[in-house]
C-alpha cells in the first residue's frame, strides 16, 4: 500500500505552503493526507479505478497531483516548491517541536535555513528573544536537535518490517528459491532499524539476485553480485540479500540475526567444546567436519542448550538460562485474543465501530474494546456525557447483529496537569474499560511528570495506562518520568501498563516491559489502532513483548474476555 507515502507527499507540499500563508491551500493538501493515511482501502486501487476524486477533500486539483506522483513516482509541483522555498525544510521537520509556522518565523526573524543555522541561533539565545519562544522553547530546541542527529539513521520497525515481509513473499514465489527469512535486526524486533537484512537458498542464485534487483518497488540497485546484492526500496530503505547453499542456512540465519555480542558468545562456547562456529556452519576444529548447519535449532543443540528466540538474542543472560533449560516461554504472535485500544469515527478514528469489529474478528480476535476520546480533548473530537450515551446504545446493537466477538465500550482519558481525569468519575465508572493516558507537559519535571500518572492509577475507575512515556520514535524522546515508582504504583493499585503497538510509539519499550514484569506488575498490548489496517500492529506490540521476556501470563489480553476482566480493577 502506497497511503502513507501518498500521505506524506500531500503533509510535505501543506509544509512548503506555509512559507506563501496560504492557509486555505494548507488546510485543503492536510486534509486529504488525512483522509488517505486513514483509508483501509489501497489508494493504489482507488486510482487504477480512476475514483479519486469520489474521496471526501480530495478535488480535481489534488487528484492530478496523486496521479502524477503514482504514475512517475515524482511531482513537478513539490520540486517547484522546494526551489522557491528558501530553507530546507526536511530536515528542519525533523526537529521535534518546531512546525512549519515556527520554521516561518525563525526565517523572517533570524534567517534561520538549516538545522545548522538553527543549532547556532539557539546557542546565542536568539531564539528566547522571538515572540511566542521564549527560553524553554529554546533549550528544548537544542536537546531535540541532539536527539534528531542521534537517530537520523535509523528507521522505526513498524515501517520497515512491512517492506522486508514483502521482499520475502516475492522471493518465495520463485521455485528457484528453497527458503527465504529476514534476518537482523529486523528479525530480533528491535524498534529502529539501519537496513534490512534478507536470507534465502537457491541453487541457482544468480537467477534469484536478478529477480531481487528487477522487483517493481526497487528504487536503485547499489551493489549486485552472483550471490549478494543490495537495493534501495522506493520507501528509502536498503535491503541486502544473500543467497546461500541450503545445508548452511540456519548457520547463515543464526550468524546475521545477531546481535554481535550474541554471536561472540556462542563463538566462544564452541571453541570450549573443540568447534568452529561462523556463517558457514558449525564444524569440529579437529577435523573440519561440518557438525550442523541447516537450523538454528541443531546448532544451539550442539552447543548444548536450548533453542533461543531471535527477539531475545541480546546478549542479556539468555544464553546461560539456555544452557540451563531456564528459558521463559514468551507469549507467541497467536495468542493474543483481544485488542483493549482503538479509535472510531466517534472521536478521531477513521471507521466505524462494526468495521472494527468485523476486522479484528477477522484477526481472530475475540473481544475488542473501543477507547474513544472523552473529555476535553477538542484535537481528538473527543465525546462528551450525551455522546457517550449514544454509542454504548450503538454498541449494544452491533454487539446483538456481530457474532463471534464481543465488543466493549472503553475510552481514553486524558490525565490533566494535576494527575485529574478529564471526565467524571460518575460517567467513567460505567465504562467496561477505563484507559488514561498524558497528551500534553511533556516538558514537565520528572517529579511532576510522575505525581501525575501515580494520581491518575490511584484513581478506582483506571484500569489501563497508555503509551506510558509519551515518546514517538525518531520524533520525540520519552518524558522525563520515575518507571520504578509508577511500576510500584502500578502493582500497589492493581493498574495495568500498556504495550502500545503503534509503529512511532512501542511505547512501553522492551527493557521497560522487562522492569515491569519484575515489579509484579501486569500487562496489555494495544495496537491504538485509528483505522482497520492498524489492527495489524498488534504485532510489533507481540514483538516488543517478546523482547522484553514476557509470557502469556504478564499479557492480560492472552485471557479470554470472562479472565481478563478478572484482572481489571473493577
Amino acid at each position: 500500500m502506497k497511503n502513507l507515502e501518498v500521505a506524506e507527499l500531500l503533509n510535505e507540499i501543506a509544509d512548503y505552503l506555509e512559507f506563501e500563508e496560504d492557509s486555505f491551500r494548507v488546510r485543503a493538501y492536510r486534509k486529504a493526507a488525512l483522509v488517505i493515511e486513514g483509508m483501509s482501502e489501497d489508494i493504489d486501487q482507488v486510482w487504477k479505478e480512476n475514483k479519486l476524486t469520489e474521496l471526501p477533500g480530495i478535488g480535481e486539483g489534488i487528484a492530478k497531483k496523486i496521479d502524477e506522483f503514482l504514475k512517475t513516482g515524482r511531482l513537478k509541483y513539490l520540486d517547484e516548491l522546494k526551489k522557491k522555498t528558501p530553507v530546507d525544510m526536511e530536515a528542519l521537520g525533523r526537529i521535534e517541536g518546531i512546525g512549519p509556522k515556527t520554521i516561518l518565523k525563525l526565517y523572517k526573524e533570524l534567517k534561520v535555513k538549516n538545522v545548522t543555522d538553527l543549532e547556532k541561533a539557539a546557542k546565542q539565545g536568539k531564539i528566547q528573544e522571538i515572540k511566542g519562544l521564549g527560553p524553554t522553547v529554546e533549550q528544548n530546541i537544542l536537546k531535540s536537535i541532539k536527539f534528531a542527529r542521534k537517530t537520523s539513521e535509523r528507521v522505526p520497525l513498524g515501517f520497515a518490517l512491512a517492506s522486508a515481509e514483502e521482499v520475502v513473499s516475492m522471493l518465495k514465489t520463485m521455485k528457484e528459491v528453497n527458503r527465504a527469512s529476514i534476518a537482523g535486526s529486523t528479525r530480533r524486533m528491535k524498534e529502529t532499524i539501519g537496513d534490512i537484512d534478507i536470507l534465502a537458498t537457491s541453487k541457482n542464485p544468480e537467477k534469484v539476485i536478478e529477480f531481487f534487483t528487477k522487483m517493481p518497488n526497487v528504487a536503485d540497485v547499489l551493489a549486485k553480485g552472483p550471490t549478494k546484492s543490495s537495493i534501495r526500496l522506493k520507501e528509502g530503505i536498503q535491503v541486502d540479500l544473500r543467497v546461500l547453499d541450503d545445508k548452511i542456512f540456519g548457520a547463515a540465519l543464526l550468524y546475521f540475526t545477531g546481535n554481535k555480542e550474541h554471536n561472540i558468545i556462542l563463538r566462544k562456547i564452541a571453541i570450549e567444546k573443540n568447534l568452529k562456529l561462523s556463517e558457514y556452519g558449525l564444524f569440529d576444529k579437529r577435523t573440519s567436519k561440518l557438525v550442523a548447519g541447516k537450523t538454528e535449532e541443531e546448532i544451539y543443540k550442539k552447543l548444548g542448550m536450548d533453542y533461543i528466540e531471535p527477539e531475545m538474542r541480546e546478549d542479556e543472560g539468555e544464553i546461560e538460562l539456555a544452557q540451563h533449560h531456564m528459558l521463559p516461554k514468551l507469549i507467541g504472535y497467536n495468542d493474543i485474543k483481544g485488542d483493549l485500544q482503538m479509535h472510531t469515527k466517534w472521536s478521531d478514528g477513521n471507521n466505524t465501530i462494526d468495521e472494527m469489529a468485523i476486522a479484528a474478528k477477522k484477526l481472530m480476535h475475540e473481544y475488542i474494546c473501543i477507547t474513544d476520546h472523552t473529555g476535553k480533548l477538542a484535537i481528538a473530537n473527543a465525546l462528551d456525557e450525551k455522546r457517550i450515551i449514544a454509542q454504548r446504545k450503538e454498541i449494544e446493537k452491533i454487539n446483538k447483529k456481530i457474532s463471534g466477538i464481543k465488543i466493549l465500550q472503553g475510552t481514553e482519558v486524558n490525565i490533566t496537569d494535576y494527575g485529574d481525569l478529564d471526565m467524571k468519575d460518575s460517567v467513567l465508572k460505567d465504562f467496561d474499560i477505563v484507559v488514561a493516558s498524558i497528551h500534553s507537559g511533556f516538558k514537565n519535571p520528572k517529579e511532576k511528570i510522575t505525581k501525575r500518572m501515580v494520581k491518575a492509577m490511584e484513581n478506582e475507575n483506571v484500569d489501563i495506562i497508555a503509551h506510558p512515556t509519551g515518546r514517538l520514535i525518531t520524533k520525540r524522546e520519552s518524558y522525563d518520568i520515575d518507571l520504578d515508582e509508577v511500576f510500584d504504583a502500578a502493582k500497589r493499585t492493581n493498574t495495568i501498563m500498556e504495550i502500545n503497538s503503534y509503529p512511532e510509539r512501542m511505547d512501553l519499550r522492551d527493557s521497560h516491559v522487562r522492569a515491569a514484569i519484575k515489579a509484579g506488575v501486569k500487562l496489555v498490548i494495544s495496537t491504538d489502532a485509528h483505522n482497520t489496517d492498524q489492527l495489524h500492529f498488534i504485532k510489533l506490540g507481540i514483538g516488543t513483548a517478546r523482547r522484553g521476556w514476557a509470557t502469556k501470563d504478564d499479557i492480560i489480553n492472552t485471557k479470554s474476555l470472562k479472565g481478563m476482566l478478572r484482572m481489571l480493577k473493577k
